[in-house]
C-alpha cells in the first residue's frame, strides 16, 4: 500500500488550487458514501485531490486518494486496500475511476458494511449504476452528477474574469446586474462565440487541433472501452455506434427518425433506442422529449442535440450551422441545474414545467411565443437585456 501513497503525496503536490469547481462546493464530502459521475475529462479525479490538499495536511494517512487503473489492483483487491487502510488509522478512502475495477460494486458494498467509520468517495463513469448487480449502492451512496465547464466557468479559468453564480429565476426576474457585471469585464458576445468552440472540458491549451483531438479520444474511449464493458454494447457495434454519433451530430438538432437513424447506421430499430439512450447517459447526446411525464421506456425521444458544443464542433465532419451551436448550449448550460422539455411548438424549451424560451439570432421576434406567460427571448449578439429578451450567453452563468 506505500507505493499507492507515494503516487497520492506526488499528485497532491500538482494539484493546482487556484481555481475551485462550483460543483465542489456543492458536494456532501462528509457523507459515509459518495459517488461523482460524469463524463471523462471534465476534472472528477482533480476535484478528488483539490479537496484532499485543502482539507488535510501533506503525508496525512488518514486519507488516500487512489485509482482502480493502478497496477497495484493486479495483485491486490479494493477488499486488501480498505483493511490495510483501516489498519493504519485510515478514514477516508478515495477510489478514482472506480468502474474499470470488475466486480467493484460487490467488494465497495462490503467495504460500506464492515468498516462503518471510513468515508468513501467514488467516482466514475457518467455510465456508472449505482444497482449494479446484486450490490445496489443506491440506499447507501449519494450520487453527484458533474459536467463540464458553464460559461461562467470558462471565463474565470481562462479569462481570469469572477462573476458569481447568476440562477435563471433570478436572470429572468432581474437581468440588469449580471448584463452590468459582465459589461465592465469584457464583451461577452465575442467570448461566448469562443465558449461555443473551445473550452468546455478544462484541459484546452489554446490549441484547437490537440483539443478537438483530445476530444475524439475521449469518445473512442467511451464507445470502444466504457460501453462494452458497462452496458455491454456487442464490440462488433461500436464502429456502428460512431457512424450514429455522427449522424447524429451531421443533423443536430435531430428530428428523430428512428427508422431512418437505423437504415444510415447499418444497425436495427430497437437497437438504435437502446443504443441512444447509451450514449446520453455517457453524455455524448442528450435526449429530449415534449413530455417528461408520459416518457416510457424504449420510447422514442423527441429531439436529439450534442451533450455540448465543443464536441459537436470537434466531432462534426460538416460545416456547424449557429442556430445548432445556440440551441446545444442552451440545452447543455440549462439541463444541468433543470428540469428541461422540448417544445413541438411555440418556443424551443420548457424549462422547470414552466418557462418557455425561444432561442434564436439578433433579430428574433415574439413572434412564436406571443402572450405565453412566462415566455423569453435568448438571443446572440447581445449584450444587454431588452424587456423580456435576453442575451443568449446570460443563461451560462447557472453553475
Amino acid at each position: 500500500m506505500e507505493i499507492l501513497f507515494k503516487k497520492h503525496d506526488r499528485l497532491l503536490e500538482v494539484t493546482p488550487t487556484k481555481i475551485i469547481r462550483q460543483w465542489a462546493r456543492s458536494i456532501n464530502w462528509e457523507a459515509r458514501m459518495m459517488a461523482i459521475r460524469g463524463p471523462k475529462g471534465v476534472g472528477k479525479s482533480t476535484m478528488m485531490l483539490q479537496y484532499i490538499k485543502l482539507h488535510y495536511q501533506p503525508l496525512d494517512r488518514q486519507v488516500l486518494y487512489a485509482s482502480c487503473d493502478d497496477n497495484y489492483f493486479n495483485t491486490h483487491t479494493l477488499l486488501d486496500l480498505a483493511e490495510q487502510f483501516y489498519l493504519i488509522g485510515g478514514k477516508h478512502l478515495f477510489l478514482d475511476e472506480v468502474h474499470k475495477y470488475t466486480n467493484w460494486s460487490r467488494e465497495v458494498k462490503e467495504i460500506y458494511d464492515f468498516y462503518p467509520t471510513m468515508r468513501v468517495v467514488l467516482s466514475g463513469s457518467s455510465l456508472l449504476s449505482l444497482t449494479e448487480g446484486d450490490a445496489d449502492l443506491s440506499r447507501r451512496c449519494v450520487n453527484h452528477d458533474i459536467q463540464g465547464l458553464s460559461f461562467r466557468e470558462f471565463l474565470h479559468f481562462y479569462k481570469g474574469i469572477e462573476i458569481p453564480v447568476f440562477p435563471l429565476e433570478q436572470l429572468l426576474k432581474n437581468p440588469a446586474p449580471l448584463m452590468q457585471e459582465m459589461n465592465k469585464e469584457g464583451r461577452p458576445v465575442a467570448l461566448f462565440h469562443e465558449y461555443l468552440k473551445y473550452g468546455y472540458y478544462p484541459y484546452y491549451l489554446n490549441n484547437e487541433t490537440d483539443y478537438y483531438t483530445t476530444i475524439q479520444q475521449v469518445v473512442n474511449h467511451i464507445i470502444d472501452n466504457e460501453l462494452p464493458r458497462i452496458c455491454r454494447v456487442d464490440l462488433g457495434n461500436t464502429r456502428k455506434l460512431k457512424s450514429l454519433l455522427t449522424i447524429l451530430c451531421s443533423n443536430v438538432p435531430f428530428q428523430v427518425d428512428i427508422a431512418k437513424l437505423a437504415t444510415l447506421s447499418g444497425l436495427k430499430r430497437d437497437t438504435v433506442v437502446a443504443y441512444l439512450g447509451y450514449l446520453d447517459k455517457a453524455r455524448l447526446i442528450h435526449l429530449y422529449y415534449s413530455d417528461l411525464k408520459s416518457v416510457k421506456r424504449m420510447q422514442k425521444p423527441d429531439k436529439i442535440y450534442m451533450d455540448n458544443t465543443n464536441l459537436l464542433y470537434a466531432w462534426a465532419t460538416a460545416p456547424i450551422h449557429i442556430g445548432t451551436a445556440r440551441e446545444t448550449f442552451v440545452a447543455n448550460q440549462l439541463s444541468a441545474c433543470h428540469t428541461v422539455e422540448y417544445r413541438k411548438t411555440n418556443g424551443d424549451f420548457l424549462v422547470d414545467n414552466r418557462y418557455v424560451l425561444e432561442v434564436g439570432g439578433e433579430n428574433k421576434d415574439f413572434t412564436q411565443i406571443a402572450d405565453i406567460p412566462d415566455s423569453y427571448i435568448l438571443s446572440d449578439n447581445l449584450e444587454t437585456a431588452i424587456g423580456k429578451k435576453l442575451p443568449i450567453w446570460a443563461v451560462g452563468f447557472g453553475y
